[in-house]
Formats: C-alpha cells, structure tokens, sequence
C-alpha cells in the first residue's frame, strides 16, 4: 500500500489526496505530529513525504524527525519507491548525509522550473513539458548527495529535483497545493498575510496547467512503484 506521512498540520496531502481518489488509489495518511506511528517496512509499496514549518534537521524540537529519516534510510536500502516534496526533500537529503542548508535559495509563490538533461528523461518527469509551473514555498534547500542526478532547477534555486538510486526522489517545489493551502501558508506570517491575494492570484493564472502536471508527476511516480498501469 501506498504510504504518506504529514509533517505538519498546515501541510495537507491537498490535490494528492484528490488524484489518488479519482484513481482508485488506496493509501494510509499517517499524521505523525499527532504522534501517530510511522508505518512498518514490510508494509509499504512506496511512500511520500510531505512538506512542513520546521527544519530537515530540527530533530531536538520534532523529535519525529529522526525516526522518519531511519524509515527513509530504509527505502533506500530496500528499494521502496519514495518521493519527498519540499521537507520530504530535504529529509531524504540529511537521511543521506547531505547538508540541508537554512534560509538559502529562499522562494515563495507560483514560479517555473527547469528541467536538466537528466530530468527529461527521468521517469518521474515522463510526458512533463519543460518549463513547467510549480509552486515554491521554501527559506531552506538541500544540497545533493553523493551519487545523486540533479533533475530540475530554478534560476533562484539551483537543486529543484534530485533522484537517488532508482527508486527515490527529492522535489523542493509544491505540486500538491490548493488555493486554501496557499491562503493558510500565507497567513504564517505578517510579511506574506499582505501579499495573499497577490500569491492566489498568481497561482489562478497557472492552475489548470499546475493541476495538469502534479496530477502527470503523481501518475509518473505511481508508475515506478506499479501502483498504476503506464495507460492510466
């Protein structure tokens, strides 16, 4: 079965949880800042991890932390399918010992990406035109481990997209926001809060495109752990 952790009350599964349904896809949210545990290996045909507020290395404050980076250290022994988006992303970093660097690269709202050589054709970025819109809600950014394929970039932040090994990958982008989402994130802070309608009105210019891809970028990804047949 499919598996997702949420970090972050404020960090939904969001249109995930929306294409996952439509497809007939049955997964297990695990919601580990209630304190809900973490699923077993033998369990899991792949898992996700979503984004959240704190820092890839904030392990003291968020004890969870450090059981989760174990449990992807796992997927990548095992082999399980794994995709990380934004936190996700750097956890899969720190749990490969590459540093994740605090308010660098910092990125907020809807912004293209670049894919590199590599990412295009990279099997989770199959069918996936080149620029594409994505939404970027980020003060911190990983740098890439040891054997890692650089697989996107931005011209502010270089290290968008990585895949390690064949079976995981680390986004630093957003396909799964809805407007609600952007609204609560917005509302975390006085200097974003002024700028809501501003972030919404930007992401409305590009949803029907953005909803296009993270819905393609879901379909890749179900594909590689064959959750989904390649004609869905």
């Amino acid at each position: 079965m499919l598996h997702i952790i949420q970090n972050d009350p404020d960090v939904p599964p969001g249109n995930l949880a929306e294409n996952l349904a439509a497809l007939g896809i049955a997964f297990r949210l695990h919601q580990i800042y209630r304190a809900e545990a973490l699923p077993n290996p033998a369990e899991m045909t792949a898992l996700i991890v979503l984004g959240g507020a704190m820092g890839a290395n904030d392990d003291e404050r968020y004890p969870f932390l450090s059981p989760l980076k174990q449990l992807i250290r796992v997927c990548l022994e095992q082999g399980i399918p794994y995709l990380g988006i934004c936190l996700g992303g750097q956890l899969l970093a720190a749990a490969s010992g590459s540093p994740v660097v605090p308010c660098r690269w910092e990125e907020l709202g809807t912004l293209q990406v670049t894919l590199t050589q590599k990412g295009e054709t990279d099997p989770l970025f199959a069918g996936i035109s080149s620029p594409f819109g994505t939404f970027q809600w980020h003060h911190d950014s990983f740098d890439l481990p040891a054997e890692a394929t650089l697989l996107a970039s931005s011209p502010a932040c270089p290290h968008q997209a990585f895949r390690l090994g064949s079976n995981a990958w680390g986004l630093q982008f957003h396909p799964e926001v809805t407007e609600q989402i952007i609204r609560t994130w917005a509302a975390w802070d006085p200097a974003t809060a002024c700028r809501t309608e501003e972030l919404v009105t930007d992401f409305q210019a590009q949803q029907p495109a953005y909803l296009r891809t993270a819905e393609h970028l879901l379909k890749n990804f179900l594909q590689t752990a064959v959750l989904l047949r390649c004609s869905a």
